[in-house]
């Protein structure tokens, strides 16, 4: 199904979006879209519904496993919009939002499906779920420069911390809340704003009236951004994205100063949640 804009999906496309879960991905480039589309299709979500800005047609391979809908991605506050609008249509809907040349691993996901995860999840009264975005880069970039190629990617094995995430107002850290770093944001912060330097994000959650996504991956219900409950360690799931190698190698400010992303801590990603979770980018918290 193709919708002209996100205010005829939120509208004609109300029950597309009444039961999920839903993925939501916002193209911004070419860069993988079909792969990115079929990844998460074969993760079970009921909906891939992908965001195209003018100009990008849907690739043929996957133009039937995804809803396409016309929206400016590149507008300043373009994934917040289209989250918020979408959490506004469809309360009580489990969702994933993303980018294109992003991809969704929770544990156990080469044979468990989306629905099954965030249906224990759900169980243990959670209704959003942390994620770690791991940057995935080739590993030669004079055959691949913009970064991106699924058979040559790797990932960073070590590097990466947590802080404190203090309040605002009281400068007192916030109960279960932490600010994570690494990968490329961390080994190349000299180009990347400080506010922009974070890995986590709270990637899946379930609608509910009157909440909000902010630009900097947070909600405004604050227990949707903590990494557990009060009494014991919850599910997490990761990210493996293409996205900031890609920023870095067409940023004019930091793409001649990158020669390759290859470091002493580069392993291969070979594209399994075994992978994520014996590097601890991931756990499964109480769920085997």
């Amino acid at each position: 199904m193709d919708f002209t804009s996100l205010d005829e999906l939120c509208g004609r496309g109300k029950a597309l979006l009444a039961k999920g879960p839903v993925a939501l991905i916002l193209v911004e480039d070419m860069a993988e879209i079909a792969s990115t589309v079929r990844h998460h299709a074969d993760l079970g979500f009921r909906a891939v519904i992908v965001f195209l800005p003018d100009g990008v047609a849907p690739p043929d391979e996957v133009r039937d496993r995804a809803h396409w809908v016309r929206h400016d991605t590149h507008a300043p506050g373009a994934l917040p919009a289209a989250v918020n609008a979408v959490i506004a249509a469809a309360p009580g809907t489990w969702f994933y939002y993303g980018y294109n040349a992003e991809y969704l691993f929770f544990p156990f996901c080469d044979h468990r499906t989306i629905g099954e995860m965030l249906a224990f999840h759900t169980e243990e009264r959670r209704d959003a779920m942390l994620t770690y975005v791991v940057d995935i880069y080739s590993d030669d970039l004079s055959r691949h420069p913009n970064a991106v190629d699924r058979d040559s990617a790797h990932l960073d094995r070590g590097g990466y911390y947590a802080l404190a995430r203090t309040d605002a107002v009281t400068g007192e850290a916030k109960e279960r809340q932490l600010d994570f770093f690494g990968g490329l944001r961390w080994r190349y912060e000299e180009h990347v704003p400080w506010e922009r330097r974070r890995i986590d994000r709270i990637a899946l959650f379930r609608a509910k009236p009157g909440l909000h996504l902010h630009p900097d991956h947070t909600f405004d219900d604050e227990e949707y951004n903590t990494y557990a409950c009060p009494w014991h360690h919850n599910l997490t799931a990761a990210v493996a994205s293409f996205r900031t190698a890609k920023a870095l190698k067409s940023n004019p400010g930091s793409m001649f100063d990158i020669v390759n992303f290859h470091w002493h801590h580069s392993v291969r990603f070979d594209w399994s949640p075994q992978q994520l979770m014996d590097l601890g980018l991931m756990e499964p918290g109480q769920w085997f």
